[in-house]
């Protein structure tokens, strides 16, 4: 079911909408994960506008020439400015049709997938420069916005590059849409645990929630989209990837195989895969991580709040892990219509993973956490799953998720999925836990317990925890 509504992104537009009321032109790049809402945000951001033309690029498939891309572009000019249709072959002369339409009036000029147009062509981000300098900027209330999933290519090619410097006045990333944001999706009626298991699979990504149906249950939505030929989300992995990573893909791909059952340091992952650690692969899992595919958790040192150089990288898109762990193993029988699990639950280690995407839900929302335990963000020193190696007189640790306050406070969150109320058990897990982080003196620790579908009386009846949260609160 398709929401024609637009939801969330009220922050966001509201950044946009400032730079429409600016007494000089503005340049602004768009850039975030495929699917993320990147296009309908800025369709939403053109309803102020006295005029919107928007322009695409082709995906880069085998075949797509700089030819095929300006050929497409021209007959975008023909149909935006209702003009004759005219062949350019040239970015240049293409480029200079564009600005001389667009010289006056309140216009919102949208350059779409930016990295496509020009992939075939050294040239077209200079004559892109040239475009701003000598055209689009004079019209004093014009907005030019281009956006692009490739993110690695737009920091490199644009916000790293010199021949923009000084031009970009705001760069936005898009991310996941939070919680209270997701939940608009479905009606009142529906539960927040069931809400919480098609999230474990789509994450907050709109495009994926626009396909859910509320009539139906989440376990019925999950196999109509992930496991039934045709469905949504059956082959829409290599379609995110192909586009982006070309034929280096399988790659990329082999190196978010390896981050599946839980985070890794880069050490691990060189020798994972067989990889000389002096090479590339810093570049490598940066391209994953701009792409809004994995993210970089550094623990830090309590007693300065700085970064540590140890870090670990996690698969922080829910869509990505569960393709790979469950998606990928069943395509052929999805293909041939004839896998038909009796129940998600029965799938391999479903609990485990299902952990881990209710982590990601949490962390990608940590803002929430610090809302109900009442933390201002200012008084906030460092926040993120923390961590220790094992050495000869220390202790290994990993903390799902932890606030250190200037207050010398650290909150230790355990977060846990469960579809029965949890055991005391996670009493002693958090205890042994506390006990391995070498704090400074005269730190105080307060244990944090997020969750589903409730809690025993015994951890009720042990008051160890500080604060027990109830996730379902961010989905009613």
């Amino acid at each position: 079911m398709r929401i024609s509504t637009f939801i969330g992104r009220e922050k966001e537009l509201k950044k946009l909408q400032s730079f429409s009321q600016k007494r000089i032109a503005s340049f602004i790049v768009v850039k975030g994960r495929r699917r993320i809402g990147k296009s309908r945000l800025i369709q939403e951001f053109a309803k102020g506008f006295d005029a919107f033309y928007i322009f695409a690029g082709i995906p880069p498939h085998e075949g797509v020439t700089k030819e095929s891309q300006l050929e497409e572009f021209s007959r975008q000019i023909a149909l935006q400015f209702n003009s004759p249709y005219a062949t350019f072959h040239d970015w240049g002369d293409a480029l200079w049709a564009v600005g001389k339409q667009i010289q006056s009036s309140k216009i919102l000029l949208f350059f779409d997938e930016i990295s496509w147009m020009g992939s075939e062509d050294p040239t077209f981000l200079g004559k892109i420069k040239n475009f701003w300098d000598l055209q689009a900027k004079n019209n004093s209330a014009l907005v030019f916005v281009v956006c692009g999933s490739a993110s690695s290519w737009i920091e490199k090619n644009l916000l790293s590059s010199t021949g923009f410097v000084g031009r970009i006045s705001y760069t936005l990333t898009l991310k996941e849409l939070p919680l209270n944001d997701c939940n608009k999706f479905w009606p009142t009626t529906i539960s927040a645990y069931e809400k919480l298991k098609v999230l474990s699979v789509t994450g907050g990504i709109p495009r994926y929630l626009e396909e859910i149906d509320p009539k139906l249950t989440a376990e019925d939505n999950i196999k109509d989209l992930c496991f039934t030929h045709g469905g949504f989300l059956v082959d829409e992995f290599e379609k995110i990837f192909s586009d982006l990573f070309l034929h280096q893909s399988s790659f990329y791909k082999k190196m978010l195989a390896h981050l599946v059952t839980g985070p890794h340091d880069q050490a691990a992952l060189c020798q994972a895969l067989g990889i000389d650690p002096s090479g590339r692969m810093s570049e490598y899992l940066e391209e994953l991580s701009l792409a809004g595919f994995i993210t970089r958790d550094h623990t830090w040192n309590l007693s300065t709040g700085a970064d540590a150089k140890l870090s670990k990288y996690r698969l922080s898109d829910n869509y990505l892990r569960f393709y790979l762990k469950y998606i990928e193993t069943s395509l052929s029988k999805i293909n041939r219509e004839t896998f038909e699990p009796k129940s998600l639950t029965t799938l391999p280690e479903w609990n485990t993973i299902m952990g881990l995407q209710f982590e990601n839900l949490i962390i990608n929302n940590r803002h929430l956490i610090k809302d109900v335990l009442g933390i201002k963000a200012e008084d906030v020193v460092c926040d993120n799953p923390f961590f220790q190696n094992k050495t000869v007189r220390m202790p290994g640790c990993q903390i799902d998720y932890m606030i250190q306050t200037k207050t010398n406070t650290l909150y230790v969150c355990e977060i846990k999925f469960s579809k029965t109320a949890i055991g005391s058990e996670v009493v002693h897990e958090v205890k042994k836990k506390i006990a391995a982080i070498k704090a400074p003196r005269a730190y105080s620790f307060r244990p944090v317990l997020i969750h589903v579908n409730g809690v025993s009386e015994d951890i009720i009846d042990q008051d160890y925890f500080t604060h027990i949260i109830d996730a379902t609160r961010f989905l009613v």
